[in-house]
């Protein structure tokens, strides 16, 4: 093989050298992890994770890796040392998920090589420390089927999947475009510490190790560009037995002595009886390890002597299953992905509800870090979904589609709160005089009116009470819907633009609020007819006044609401007071002065005389009553009488929020309504000045 510049300089970096003076490896070849491919251990809140040898090799899987990382409990740093040729990419997959995932802060050692499945696991890390002398390898997934020539296409799409996943775990590691991961992988490219660093693969370049443990794996026949010097880590060091030596041949017609006869070393066979047993039993121990809760059936394990360790890690899957409701069987060709819950989706709500400003940001989030776009592939390649082939807006729209991924939901909840925030914090002061009300339906529904009441009449002992009888008098009030839709588009999420989830919905919450004030002001400036056939503000309602403002204007006004009775023949008084003054803003500071002076205009010689309208309400100034008119002001009653009712549809009286596939829309479509009612109760709660 021709050496490339990589293997070039790795035979320097890689070669033994007897006047080199190097650290020895943290792990090698006497305490790496035994009859697995990895171990994980917790002590004092840290985890230590070692992977030595081929990922999903001696029959463990994902499965046993997720029971493995659930039973560590809350760890604050997970530390990895990483000495792998690679192995199942399927099962890779699911371990770079889980680790992705797991809120602690990651840390990952490089002790010799990770190579293939190994160096995507590594992508999973926060850091990655890789010593000057230790390689990383990339390549393209490679694999074999049996079938027709449909079946070799299906494979072939499968593997152009999974070459996706692998690049989107490595684009987010290094920040490398596509095109030059895809180059690298379809190289076999091997890096040294130093080029890993400098491509983005790893964080950290440390001073080189002693290589001391090695790898048996066959897996060396399937790299094709690997230096030569990088084969000491896969030869056997006394692992494997010894070559035979081959016997000289005979002399011919030579004479081959008679066989001596042997008798059986009963010493030597009861000593590898004892080994023998000695080692199934650190076996099944080692299996029991994290399943403290089993300890009666570790101690069948051991005490049956036909019981190995595989035969005992079987046992143990059929015991924890014992109580679980099976599953549908999937085929061998579904990807395994052990779920971590929703902790997924609740990390990333957090994260953003944290950068709109909603919540407080946990620094223990592992998605603190993450961009919009960032944020729609992990819902899904952290819930175990594959993304491979597609670009960035057919991942984005994936991620709002798929029945797996709530990425759309987690943005829907951001959108309402500033919807809410909007609502909330709009300047309006209609809900300071407006009754509150509710309808269950569209239809038009009939209040009852003040007059409809006169006095109640007296009950002599004994007699039974009458029914009164109501008029159609009631004024009328139906609901109607308001509402504006917004888009938030694949785009708006590529380019991280926070403005979709914030600025727009909350301004449009804001505009359904003042939707609603334009209803209740657009009455008293519009005059409607009443039941009666008259205009709500009428000389025969008598609350139709006149004059600039002023105490003596005030004073008549309020009297006219002051003196307002039912009707019928015998009307009853109402003791309506007037609590608000709404007016334009330039009548404001007048209205002001008036109600609040202690005495009257022109007073200045006696002091004494008391200002009769002092405090008697308070003034609202608001801008739509100036578009109408300058001059003209009201009087209201306060909130619990019969002025104007703003009806809710079931008493919902904020705005709803729903989205919807756009299909005229390259994202979802966002709609923001109010389904409300305003109407005017009653005249007698309300009196208008022309203002002059």
């Amino acid at each position: 093989m021709k050496k490339t510049p990589i293997a070039s300089a790795m035979l320097s970096a890689m070669l033994p050298s007897g006047a080199l003076s190097v650290p020895v490896a943290t792990l090698n070849q006497s305490n790496k992890p035994a009859n697995s491919w990895y171990s994980l251990k917790a002590q004092n809140g840290n985890a230590e994770l070692m992977i030595y040898d081929e990922i999903g090799g001696w029959g463990i899987s994902a499965q046993q890796f997720a029971r493995d990382l659930q039973a560590l409990g809350k760890v604050g740093t997970i530390t990895a040392r990483i000495h792998s040729p690679g192995g199942d990419v399927f099962e890779g997959m699911a371990i770079y998920n889980m680790i992705k995932g797991h809120p602690a802060h990651k840390v990952c050692y490089i002790d010799g090589l990770a190579a293939s499945m190994a160096s995507v696991i590594a992508m999973a890390f926060d850091e990655v420390i890789m010593p000057e002398n230790a390689m990383m390898m990339v390549h393209k997934p490679w694999g074999g089927t049996l079938g027709d020539a449909e079946d070799m296409r299906k494979y072939a799409d499968l593997l152009d999947k999974v070459e996706g996943n692998l690049v989107g775990a490595y684009q987010h590691k290094t920040g490398l475009s596509e095109d030059e991961l895809h180059a690298l992988l379809a190289a076999e490219t091997w890096l040294t510490g130093r080029e890993a660093v400098e491509k983005g693969f790893a964080n950290t370049l440390t001073d080189p190790l002693q290589m001391a443990a090695s790898l048996n794996s066959k897996r060396l026949k399937d790299f094709t560009n690997m230096p030569e010097a990088l084969k000491n880590l896969f030869a056997p060091q006394g692992n494997s037995a010894p070559n035979p030596l081959v016997p000289a041949p005979a002399a011919p017609n030579a004479q081959l002595p008679a066989p001596a006869a042997t008798q059986p070393d009963t010493s030597a066979i009861q000593a590898a009886a004892i080994a023998f047993n000695t080692e199934r039993m650190n076996g099944i121990n080692a299996a029991f390890t994290f399943f403290p809760e089993l300890a009666e059936l570790r101690n069948q394990c051991i005490a049956d002597a036909n019981i190995n360790a595989d035969k005992a890690k079987d046992m143990i899957l059929a015991k924890l299953g014992e109580n679980t409701t099976p599953c549908a069987v999937q085929p061998k060709s579904v990807i395994i992905h052990a779920s971590n819950g929703n902790i997924v989706g609740d990390s990333i709500r957090a994260h953003l509800m944290a950068r709109a400003g909603y919540e407080k940001a946990e620094a223990s989030n592992g998605y603190t870090s993450y961009n919009l776009k960032e944020l729609a592939r992990a819902s899904l390649g952290d819930r175990g979904i594959g993304m491979a082939g597609l670009n960035q807006m057919q991942m984005v729209a994936l991620a709002f589609t798929h029945s797996s991924s709530d990425f759309g939901n987690i943005l829907l909840d951001v959108a309402n709160k500033s919807v809410l925030k909007g609502w909330t914090a709009a300047q309006e002061s209609f809900e300071r005089f407006t009754r509150k009300g509710q309808l269950s339906d569209f239809k038009v529904s009939k209040r009852v009116g003040l007059e409809e009441f006169g006095s109640l009449r007296k009950v002599r002992e004994g007699a039974e009470y009458k029914y009164i009888t109501l008029g159609d008098t009631g004024a009328d009030i139906a609901l109607a819907t308001y509402g504006e839709i917004f888009s938030i588009t694949r785009q708006c999420i590529i380019n991280d633009d926070m403005t979709v989830l914030t600025t727009i919905p909350e301004k449009m919450g804001a505009a359904a609020k003042a939707t609603i004030g334009d209803l209740v002001f657009a009455i008293l400036t519009g005059n409607p007819l009443m039941a009666d056939g008259k205009n709500l503000f009428h000389a025969d309602h008598k609350n139709l006044g006149s004059g600039v403002p002023s105490a003596e204007s005030l004073a008549v006004l309020a009297e006219l609401m002051e003196s307002q009775t039912t009707g019928g023949k015998t009307p009853r008084a109402l003791n309506i007071m007037p609590e608000f003054v709404l007016c334009p803003p330039n009548l404001k500071r007048t209205l002001t002065q008036i109600i609040k002076s202690s005495s009257v205009k022109g007073a200045d010689i006696n002091a004494g005389i008391a200002n009769p309208m002092q405090d008697f309400a308070e003034v609202i100034s608001e801008s739509r009553l100036k578009l109408v008119s300058d001059k003209a002001y009201y009087l209201a009653a306060g909130q619990g009488n019969d002025t104007i009712e703003v009806a809710y549809l079931d008493g919902i009286d904020t705005p709803y929020i729903e989205q919807q596939q756009g299909f005229t829309v390259d994202g979802v479509a966002t709609k923001v309504r109010i389904d409300a009612g305003v109407a005017p109760l009653d005249y007698r709660g309300l009196v208008k000045s022309t203002g002059v």
